[in-house]
């Protein structure tokens, strides 16, 4: 394997490893949202209602750092292109090579 299809396979690698991170997160994350239903509706009086904002927090504000999680893996692909990490750096390569010859 060349130095090319190397980088191609390390940046490939890492890749993969931000989506099994983030479906590691989710999973995680609806195990224990299921458990913490669980846990408040057995500890619900007679008649009381499970549809309190307290018995919420805890998704609402850990959904909240899902989602970005998710846009940190996702979204940047989406937007940029997935060449755009590829294009960055030799852009700054080319840069850093004018100048030195300046």
């Amino acid at each position: 394997m060349n130095s090319q299809d190397e980088i191609k396979y390390q940046e490939a690698l890492k890749r993969v490893q931000k989506i099994k991170g983030f479906y590691s997160h989710l999973i995680i994350y609806v195990v224990v949202n299921i458990m913490i239903i669980i846990v408040n509706i057995q500890d619900l009086e007679p008649g009381e209602s499970y549809f309190k904002y307290e018995n919420f927090f805890t998704a609402f504000f850990w959904g909240i750092g899902l989602v970005a999680h998710a846009f940190s893996v996702f979204v940047p692909q989406w937007i940029l292109g997935n060449n755009w990490e590829e294009r960055k750096i030799r852009e700054l390569m080319e840069k850093e090579k004018n100048k030195k010859w300046e």
